[in-house]
């Protein structure tokens, strides 16, 4: 088990799946998510890249994979297999010709205490929602018109 990891005490998991046209992947988003890491707002728990052909064939390259595993191993320390073969496939299917996708699952550390305090309150989590960005960005813009 990765060291830190308690069942009693985990944050919530997110799981984000970024894609990227014409497999314009550049690598920027590693040193994002390390430094989210290294600030503990975020733990990576399982990584994956999927690309996909003019033809529709796919690669899945995961975080164990020697292509992945020395650029990545600075930001996340163990291998935590989230992600099936099955789910990946699922995400490439959605997948357009010619893209490629960046598959991530974190664990919210900054959230972690909140979540085990609610546990431990016999609370239970209803409703959690993201706000679109560009419903956020349409809110702030209105609030500069006034």
């Amino acid at each position: 088990m990765p060291s830190g990891l308690n069942a009693d005490t985990i944050g919530p998991v997110d799981v984000a799946v970024i894609a990227f046209e014409g497999s314009k992947f550049n690598g920027d988003v590693v040193p994002a998510l390390r430094e989210l890491q290294q600030a503990g707002t975020v733990r990576v728990l399982d990584l994956s890249f999927i690309h996909k052909d003019t033809d529709g064939s796919v690669e899945i390259v995961e975080l164990g994979d020697e292509e992945v595993a020395e650029t990545f191993h600075h930001v996340t320390e163990a291998q935590f297999d989230l992600f099936s073969d099955e789910d990946l496939q699922a995400i490439a299917d959605g997948l357009p010709a010619q893209s490629s996708a960046l598959v991530v699952a974190w664990e919210n550390t900054w959230a972690a205490r909140l979540a085990a305090a609610v546990r431990g309150s016999q609370g239970e989590l209803r409703l959690l929602e993201r706000i679109d960005r560009d419903t956020v960005v349409a809110a702030v813009t209105a609030l500069d018109a006034d």
